[in-house]
């Protein structure tokens, strides 16, 4: 029999999965990564006008539509102050699609890739099939990255580091003077940097900031999506940017893994980032009205929880057995070593729900605090 791959067998299934099938099909969950609202009107009528014109039928160019590529490089240039070519974009299958072709384009066998730990869990399996080793990086006691940490981590062997502002799984926000230091390491020691902003626009305290806004080499890779932005995240629509150089080499993985994004996606996908934007604010007021409630609740139960002030996460430091209190009475948060080891003794808990459905989670949770203690 043939035997399976060193690098498929280094990847086991997500904790964040195993801990959705030990639930109860009752059960409140706080443990899903996406919004809760639908997707803006105008970009499933633009996808449904797209598909009764014939127009979905057939491949797209392998990068994706120009007029979607256009859309994403205006905004661009009029969210994050920097000018992208709309020819040094690629639509991907989502952000999970641009995070695979960024890191399997520049990564080789043995390279190290440092990551947030704890952190989203596809950078360390991404990294695996690869063939490359994962670095993580523990964070600091707010739960934002140390520029100083990665610096220090850092060796001929690496090959790129990944940043995510806001971040999963922690909700932190990486200050101007941290995005600054992380594109001065791209550029000081000529490694790449993967800036993972699926999160964006979901920040209530501060501002977001991109290191391609402030490096002065090439040596930074934006990954962001529909995913989060729109309320997509079915619809599988991302995009990775960099220079021409990087993305032509991105898009040799990309044209032989998905051809290209799905062509209905991409119309619906361009009509978000063409139109109104008040649907991505109101989930933005929302969230941070949620976050609230939800810390609140977490600090009068008596734990430790950094206020996030992004996406829609808070990772509370936890006692032994909580998470399993949890989900036995029937409240689905993620065990925070699922992301990593220095998130043991953590919980991630996702307020992408109702008001009224996370106050009755952090009553749950109370009793599984008290049971716990």
């Amino acid at each position: 029999m043939t035997e399976f791959s060193a690098r498929v067998e280094r990847v086991s299934i997500s904790g964040i999965r195993e801990v959705f099938e030990a639930a109860g099909a009752d059960a409140i969950n706080l443990g899903l990564g996406q919004p809760d609202f639908p997707a803006p009107e105008h970009a499933r009528q633009a996808a449904v006008d797209a598909i009764e014109a014939g127009e979905t039928d057939a491949y797209t160019s392998n990068k994706g539509t120009l007029e979607l590529r256009e859309a994403i490089a205006a905004k661009h240039g009029r969210d994050n102050g920097f000018s992208v070519d709309p020819d040094d974009v690629i639509a991907t299958a989502g952000g999970s699609e641009a995070l695979h072709v960024a890191i399997e384009a520049h990564v080789d066998s043995g390279q190290e890739v440092i990551v947030p730990d704890p952190g989203f869990v596809s950078y360390e399996a991404l990294t695996h099939l690869a063939g490359g080793e994962p670095r993580p990086v523990a964070l600091r006691e707010d739960l934002t990255m140390s520029p100083a940490a990665v610096e220090d981590a850092v060796t001929d062997d690496t090959a790129a580091f990944v940043v995510n502002s806001p971040a999963n799984p922690t909700g932190a926000v990486q200050s101007e003077a941290d995005i600054r230091a992380f594109a001065r390491i791209a550029d000081d020691h000529d490694v790449l940097c993967i800036s993972d902003e699926v999160y964006e626009p979901f920040v209530f305290d501060g501002e977001h900031f991109s290191p391609m806004t402030y490096a002065d080499s090439d040596n930074v890779v934006v990954v962001n999506a529909a995913s989060k932005f729109y309320s997509m995240t079915g619809w599988r629509l991302g995009w990775v940017t960099a220079s021409h150089e990087r993305v032509e080499r991105m898009l040799r993985v990309h044209q032989y893994v998905q051809a290209c994004a799905s062509a209905p996606a991409q119309f619906a996908a361009e009509a978000a980032l063409d139109g109104p934007q008040d649907h991505v604010e109101e989930m933005r007021e929302a969230f941070e009205r949620r976050r609230d409630v939800l810390v609140d609740g977490l600090e009068d139960m008596s734990l430790q929880v950094p206020t996030p002030k992004g996406a829609f996460y808070a990772m509370p430091r936890v006692p032994d057995g909580w998470v399993d209190e949890a989900i036995d009475r029937g409240v689905v948060v993620v065990p925070g070593e699922a992301f990593g080891d220095h998130g043991a003794g953590h919980a991630r808990i996702s307020y992408a729900v109702g008001i009224e459905t996370l106050k009755q989670a952090i009553e749950v949770m109370r009793e599984a605090t008290n049971a716990a203690r």
